[in-house]
């Protein structure tokens, strides 16, 4: 793994327990400069990964709980008159931020989950005709609880799709629930972390490496195969866009980077793939019969499409 991939994921590694695939995966995407859905049920560390995540490098941290009454100007920031210098002044949104949780999107109404995704998209807010650029690196992870619907208002398709990837952290196993025990005892484990262990300007020189990173025509064919086959399914209703062809070309090649090569392999490809495409497919009844979610209809594309032999 890289040096510096390694000792960030070492540092969060101090305050969630496992769920090591999940932390490579977050910081995969930060290298992409996409966004992650968490969707996971309450108390299984989501905000701890998020808050370990920003102290790890340093940036600003926000947190937002959305509720039916959040409106988009507690996203986006408003103006308001300053009456000492007699002139209109920007006061910061929830965005404004190098990395941002935003609990339970799906309690925040559509204007103001239009409102979030606009700055994911833009990353920038525009606001009485001025423009507003967001901080470098920006990080949104947003979470959702599967289980309770009463009060959400679901995310469209459309928006769904702009997120980079979907994880989810899952209850620890027996052995690090143990774990998670003794680091409680006595403090809240983000006090493990006392320093950054690298600064927002170097993941901004590594999200630029992550582009210089090499693939194949075999490998972008491959890819192509894995999206155009969820097109003409009759499991599906909705297939993979060209924007989730590129979320998994980005992620391949941040994979790779991550575990020091200057090129792509399928391998990257299959790793990543449930976590970039599973989110963006709408299964129907019969796909929804023979596979049950769409995680699992994505690790059947996977069996079914053919691997390149060799990289050339």
């Amino acid at each position: 793994m890289n040096a510096n991939i390694s000792r960030l994921a070492e540092s969060v590694g101090r305050v969630i327990v496992g769920k090591q695939e999940t932390v490579v995966k977050l910081i995969a995407a930060l290298l992409c400069e996409g966004h992650v859905l968490l969707e996971d049920v309450p108390g299984v560390g989501k905000t701890q990964l998020i808050t370990a995540l920003s102290r790890s490098i340093g940036g600003k941290f926000n947190r937002i709980q959305l509720t039916p009454d959040i409106m988009p100007s507690d996203i986006a920031g408003f103006t308001m008159l300053d009456s000492t210098k007699g002139e209109f002044v920007y006061r910061d949104g929830a965005v404004m931020c190098n990395f941002l949780l935003a609990d339970e999107i799906n309690r925040a109404s559509p204007k103001v989950q239009s409102a979030l995704l606009e700055a994911m998209e833009e990353r920038q807010i525009s606001l009485d005709g001025v423009t507003h650029k967001l901080p470098r690196p920006f990080l949104v992870m947003a979470t959702q609880n599967p289980v309770e619907t009463y009060g959400t208002f679901h995310l469209p398709e459309a928006q769904m799709d702009r997120f980079f990837m979907k994880l989810s952290m899952g209850y620890p196993s027996a052995q690090e629930e143990m774990m998670i025990l003794e680091r409680t005892e006595n403090h809240n484990p983000i006090a493990n972390i006392q320093e950054p262990v690298m600064h927002v300007d170097d993941i901004a020189a590594m999200q630029e490496e992550v582009k210089r990173v090499m693939v194949t025509d075999d490998v972008k064919a491959y890819i192509v195969s894995i999206v155009s086959s969820t097109r003409q399914d009759r499991n599906t209703v909705l297939g993979i866009s060209p924007r989730g062809s590129i979320a998994l070309f980005k992620a391949a090649k941040a994979f790779a980077y991550i575990y020091n090569r200057s090129y792509v392999t399928p391998d990257d490809v299959k790793h990543t793939a449930v976590s970039v495409l599973a989110h963006r497919i709408i299964l129907s009844p019969q796909g929804k019969t023979a596979f049950g979610t769409g995680e699992a209809y994505i690790e059947n594309v996977l069996r079914t499409c053919q691997v390149p032999a060799m990289i050339r």
